[in-house]
């Protein structure tokens, strides 16, 4: 009852991995929702075949079991497009899944064609439910389905190298790790009899290796682009700062130069102003009235290039400390 167990606890892991990713996750990513729910397909599939009491039984778990694998390899792909930062239409979609959708079928068809098996019958071994096949003409289409994503996989790790879309050759071992993992454990399955469906644990072993570099790449996009935007902010700061200052210096020069247009009176309020006296003191030191000094105020400025007195006193204090 070993192997029993090992699956029971294979689809646990992989349904709480599902569960954890849909809860714990802000932004959930469909690709690898689909990622995480095929794996719980197939260990579902693996479990229930391994207790399976007929035959019928056995080829339903089988078909389960199928599906999870026929959609996995597919959502890997596009994960890795992603990691890989390539550009991609959704026309290939239009392509992948249809060819996806036809092997399963073909996957799904003993009990019904013998085109995948020829005949099939229930072993138990050790206590556990085994299928044993006789294969038919067409059980190369899975070997080549499989083959061909693997293929395509690394042939897109290989690209983003080249390209340098795919951000560290840390990223890219990573990615390599996952597929080959996978290539691996279904080439031993392939040429040794063994009782034990690896792949229910390559499988988790993959989807959290691709979650943790998505993970990984996506808070570095993140702290990129923060600093991005600091940087950003902090250029336009200084642009100000710049253009301020510019203007600045620019109507401190003016004042300097339109100094001399004023006239013997104007000039007389202007000095009193640039020595801070109240207005009354102004106009007891002149001898003239609020109305007139107004009047004067309004020439003063408007030969100054000013608004204010405090704006005036501002760039001769200015001008005082460039001399």
């Amino acid at each position: 009852m070993g192997i029993n167990i090992i699956y029971a606890f294979t689809a646990i892991v992989s349904l709480i991995l599902l569960l954890g990713y849909i809860l714990m996750m802000k932004k959930r990513e469909p690709w690898f929702v689909l990622l995480f729910s095929s794996v719980v397909v197939v260990n579902i599939g693996y479990f229930w075949l391994s207790v399976s009491k007929t035959v019928e039984e056995a080829l339903w778990a089988n078909r389960l079991s199928y599906l999870g694998s026929v959609i996995l390899p597919l959502s890997m792909l596009m994960i890795i497009l992603e990691v890989s930062r390539l550009k991609y239409t959704k026309r290939i979609l239009f392509l992948l899944v249809p060819i996806s959708v036809f092997v399963f079928l073909v996957a799904a068809s003993p009990g019904y064609l013998d085109i995948y098996y020829e005949s099939v019958r229930l072993e138990h071994i050790n206590g556990v439910s085994v299928l044993e096949k006789d294969y038919g003409p067409w059980h190369q289409i899975y070997l080549f389905y499989l083959i061909s994503y693997f293929a395509v996989m690394i042939a897109i790790i290989i690209h983003g190298r080249i390209k340098k879309t795919i951000e560290s050759t840390a990223h890219e071992v990573i990615l390599l790790i996952a597929v080959f993992v996978n290539i691996c454990v279904w080439l031993l399955e392939q040429l040794a009899n063994i009782e034990f469906e690896f792949l229910s644990i390559s499988y988790i072993i993959t989807e959290l290796f691709l979650l943790g570099l998505y993970l990984v790449i996506q808070d570095n996009a993140r702290i990129a682009a923060e600093l991005r935007s600091k940087t950003i902010y902090e250029q336009s700061v200084k642009t100000a700062s710049d253009k301020t200052t510019s203007e600045f210096d620019e109507k401190c020069k003016y004042l300097h130069d339109h100094i001399s247009s004023l006239t013997p009176t104007e000039h007389a309020i202007f000095v009193l102003y640039t020595k801070e006296l109240s207005t009354k003191e102004v106009m007891k030191e002149m001898n003239i009235t609020e109305n007139t000094l107004k009047y004067h105020n309004k020439n003063i400025y408007s030969k100054l290039g000013v608004s204010s007195r405090k704006q005036l006193i501002e760039y001769v204090k200015a001008l005082k400390g460039i001399e």
